[in-house]
């Protein structure tokens, strides 16, 4: 494929954009060359400056759950930004998709929409603070929650150590009330609760994950959370940024059978608009502001458009719950064929997938953390994802992201995937 259109923009972007992107990923830096500039997308594919077309397995990093411009999405956002595009005041449709999510959604009674997903996570950590009036919060190696100061933590010297800042700009002061633990290590988190007794507002995790390919918790280990939490006077915070209304209509929540005490959304609740919102129980809700002491607030929150977008979007969830059994059955279909690719060509692997969320990692190892998925081979990964996108096939340009799949993709586009893959290796 010819990609001098799309070279020729990133080139013209870094000299006005850092880095000629808006999101680090977007840049290719994981996997070299130059990224494809969108012009259009319709569906399962989605259309480049040159003119090319891909299958999508990132559906802009989950939302798309239906495919790109879902027309009743397209139909309300559009209907909708006739009559005005903000107002900075109390609109009808924020309460219509409030309690058309809490009706979804096991263990949640209120909502509070905000812009993203990094603003939903980074307030629901300041509610669980300000709720147990205790500072330190447990995340995970892997896990990311946005860019928020508290979330950019890397490991310490051992189990029980703080963390550290992993990026310029974040204090050691911030770094100090965050633990970071490993995913899937129950003994690990529960040597940081001993050593912090007292002290945890929280445990936030991605109850399953996405930013390290896609990795699924081991049920002991995520019950041992919640019972710790528990004990420990402490909130579980589930980011489903990811998850939401993705692996069901009550989220992984439902899916897991783990009740958590603050869960936080984006991508499909927003229709693929920016839109992101945190939700609990009201005992926990009414600590936030204007009823209670802990403040937060957004000029856009609740904008008229990214509420008709989501309402348009989980209205359809809603009503055809078949949908998640379709998008499970196409994952499982597509892992079949991948793998029996990949064993035939000798290739080492491990293929994750819960729901419709799947990552290759090429591999011999069992990947179920950060350190089992960074030993992939990553020679391999570029090989791949350059190779599937000459073969007209978008992946994510990351080893360490999962693929989301959309219902509007076919089975021959899935049949198409699985024999790109075995033309590249």
């Amino acid at each position: 494929m010819i990609y001098q259109r799309s070279s020729a923009l990133f080139k013209d972007a870094k000299k006005y954009i850092p880095g000629g992107v808006n999101s680090p990923v977007r840049a290719f830096k994981a996997v070299g060359g130059d990224p494809i500039f969108v012009k259009e997308a319709k569906g399962a594919y989605l259309y480049d400056v040159d003119g090319n077309r891909f299958i999508d397995y990132i559906a802009s990093w989950g939302p798309l759950i239906l495919g790109h411009a879902f027309e009743p999405v397209i139909s309300a956002v559009v209907e909708k930004a006739k009559k005005g595009t903000s107002f900075g005041m109390p609109t009808e449709i924020e309460t219509e998709l409030a309690k058309l999510a809490v009706s979804m959604v096991p263990h949640i009674d209120k909502i509070r929409f905000v812009n993203s997903g990094t603003e939903a996570c980074m307030s629901a950590v300041r509610l669980a603070r300000g709720f147990t009036g205790k500072d330190k919060i447990i995340k995970f190696a892997g896990c990311y929650h946005g860019h928020a100061d508290a979330f950019l933590i890397q490991a310490g010297s051992g189990a029980i150590t703080f963390g550290s800042p992993n990026s310029p700009g974040v204090t050691q002061g911030t770094a100090k009330d965050t633990l970071l633990a490993d995913y899937n290590d129950l003994q690990g988190v529960k040597e940081l609760v001993k050593a912090n007794q007292g002290e945890l507002a929280a445990i936030i995790i991605e109850p399953v994950a996405g930013n390290m390919g896609c990795i699924v918790p081991d049920q002991d280990f995520m019950k041992g959370l919640r019972d710790l939490c528990t004990q420990e006077g402490a909130l579980l915070i589930f980011d489903e940024v990811m998850t939401g209304f993705r692996l069901g209509k009550g989220g992984a929540q439902e899916a897991l059978g783990i009740a958590a005490d603050i869960v936080t959304f984006g991508k499909v609740i927003g229709g693929g608009l920016p839109v992101g919102a945190f939700a609990a129980r009201t005992e926990i809700m009414d600590h936030l502001a204007p009823d209670g002491p802990v403040y937060q607030a957004g000029t856009l929150s609740g904008n008229p458009l990214a509420m008709s977008a989501g309402l348009a979007m989980l209205s359809q969830l809603n009503d055809s719950p078949e949908i998640f059994q379709s998008l499970g059955d196409k994952t499982a279909y597509l892992h079949k064929g991948i793998s029996e690719v990949l064993v035939s060509k000798g290739i080492a692997h491990q293929i994750n997938r819960f729901g419709s969320m799947i990552s290759v990692h090429f591999t011999e190892e069992v990947v179920v953390d950060f350190a089992s998925s960074a030993k992939g081979n990553n020679e391999h990964f570029k090989t791949y994802f350059h190779g599937m996108l000459e073969r007209g096939i978008y992946l994510p340009p990351s080893a360490f992201e999962s693929y989301f799949l959309n219902d509007a993709l076919s089975y021959d586009d899935l049949d198409r995937t699985v024999a790109a893959v075995k033309q590249v290796f």
